[in-house]
């Protein structure tokens, strides 16, 4: 873990406490805002809950920043439902993305990352499941491109999918929690949020040391694999 790497976890949660405010006391332009959340999503039922997690899962695929959807996971439901729909949809989104490149692209994604791809089968080969957990929880890299690159590797499927799922969960409670926390006790909340998330960086630090294997994973780490 790189002093550049907590920086960026932090400067997110940042970004994100200030578009809550705006979202709580102007709203902000474009389909997020408090205006659109208020009148599609929130209060919708399962109407509304359907339609964030389908928008929120296409996002993801696309590469939209899954901590952004777990803040507008919590802004809409809560914490609770606000950490089941952004786990889901950024769970989704990593099964479109994996399949895209696995059975439709591997020919493109091979072309786009054609240094990192032998660095993933190397990083996944000896217990995927565990490696694909450790990369999620370390906050570099892109999801997006964890994604693609793993689609043509050697990883077996459902142990990215599901390493993939458990590892989203710690930080979507980090910015579910800061989401709801916009209108019901933002000071603690964000406090608790920014405890969260050096928590979860720490587990993966040292879930980092005990599961490393060759030279190089370090650095393949900081790159973001």
């Amino acid at each position: 873990m790189t002093p550049n790497a907590i920086f960026r976890g932090l400067l997110t949660i940042v970004v994100l406490v200030v578009l809550g405010f705006l979202l709580r006391e102007w709203g902000v332009v474009g389909v997020f805002d408090k205006t659109w959340i208020d009148t599609y999503i929130r209060g919708n039922g399962s109407s509304g809950e359907l339609l964030f997690l389908g928008a929120a899962a296409l996002l993801a695929a696309v590469g939209f920043p899954r901590q952004v959807i777990s803040f507008l996971g919590g802004y809409a439901f809560g914490l609770n439902f606000g950490v089941l729909l952004g786990v889901a949809a950024t769970s989704i989104g990593c099964i479109i993305a994996f399949s895209f490149s696995r059975f439709l692209a591997r020919d493109f994604v091979s072309a786009k990352f054609p240094g990192r791809i032998q660095r993933v089968d190397k990083f996944l080969q000896h217990n995927t499941f565990a490696m694909t957990l450790l990369i999620r929880l370390l906050p570099v890299g892109s999801n997006l491109a964890t994604n693609l690159i793993a689609g043509v590797s050697s990883a077996g499927g459902i142990a990215f999918i599901g390493g993939s799922t458990v590892g989203y969960i710690p930080q979507t409670v980090v910015f579910a929690l800061l989401g709801s926390g916009i209108n019901l006790d933002p000071e603690i909340r964000i406090s608790l949020s920014v405890a969260l998330f050096f928590v979860s960086a720490a587990l993966g630090v040292y879930l980092y040391r005990r599961y490393k294997r060759g030279k190089g994973l370090n650095g393949d780490i900081n790159r973001g694999i």
